[in-house]
């Protein structure tokens, strides 16, 4: 198979048609077409539709272009790394990251990397969905919590914790001298399990056991917040959502949910190479929480 057609096909497919294939490779359509042809002479089988006005593959040319276009990229940048001795970020960066994180904390991180790295062009997704960065066309991934996968590999670079918060006006109850759980008006997220209950955990004073009574339940955690700033109940949030709110009075701190912290992780497929850029960007996110990073082997 010839790697030179195999490119071609994947930058048609890619772009969705051989007329923006030729736009951004600035070759001609005619050649991108003869190559095509020739990789499916060479395959034996059709790979793209002719006569359609939109690009549609084949099932044959959807399974080749899914198998190969993470690879290519793979070569490409090992290319570019020997050229550049690995030491220029250039080229597109593309991060996927949860809504949340993505609107408290990577507006100033990306601002920070686009001034230092202008031969990069980010593009940062907010997304809650699980996505693979291979199939979605990701370069890097941050998650919240992974599941153990071995298809992927990262850094963790951020501890975080939940916190309950409440209106100022609202008043905290008290430790229940028998374990007794105390009710509490309470926002919560729409798919939070009915049994739930607050533990929040002390070194000085008993545990406090709440169980939220839902005024309000809403899709996501920024609309939560917003809901508590407005005086509609307690709720439980991360720290680096409502960490500036706590320190100018807007909300008071109950306490910290009892047990483990909230892990935050960047990761990228393990079949790829770790790019200039990927590293640039990492090293940016890394500034930015100094005393939480480092470098974790998989996960």
């Amino acid at each position: 198979m010839d790697l030179q057609a195999l490119s071609d096909f994947d930058l048609v497919a890619a772009n969705g048609g051989f007329g923006r294939a030729a736009r951004v490779s600035g070759r001609s359509k005619a050649t991108l077409s003869r190559r095509v042809s020739e990789l499916e002479e060479s395959l034996g089988v059709r790979l793209i539709e002719r006569g359609s006005q939109n690009l549609r593959l084949t099932d044959e040319g959807r399974a080749l272009h899914e198998r190969t276009h993470g690879l290519l990229s793979e070569i490409a940048e090992a290319g570019e790394a020997v050229v550049l001795g690995a030491s220029t970020p250039k080229g597109r960066l593309r991060v996927s990251a949860p809504m949340v994180f993505a609107h408290v904390a990577l507006p100033r991180i990306a601002a920070r990397f686009a001034l230092a790295y202008p031969e990069v062009q980010l593009e940062i997704v907010a997304e809650d969905r699980k996505v693979d960065p291979v199939e979605d066309g990701y370069d890097l991934i941050i998650r919240i919590d992974p599941s153990p996968d071995e298809r992927l590999v990262g850094r963790r670079f951020l501890n975080d914790e939940r916190l309950i918060v409440a209106p100022p006006g609202m008043v905290r109850p008290l430790p229940a001298l028998d374990g007794e759980e105390s009710v509490v008006k309470a926002v919560l997220l729409s798919a939070t399990p009915p049994a739930t209950v607050w533990r929040i955990s002390s070194e000085t004073e008993a545990d406090i056991v709440l169980r939220p009574d839902p005024v309000l339940r809403l899709s996501s955690l920024l609309m939560v917040r917003d809901a508590v700033l407005a005086g509609a109940g307690a709720a439980m949030l991360p720290k680096l959502l409502v960490a500036e709110d706590v320190e100018a009075g807007r909300l008071t701190y109950w306490g910290k949910q009892a047990g483990p912290p909230v892990e935050i992780w960047a990761l990228q497929s393990s079949r790829r190479l770790v790019g200039a850029k990927v590293r640039a960007f990492l090293e940016v996110v890394g500034k930015a929480f100094p005393e939480k990073a480092f470098v974790a082997p998989g996960i």
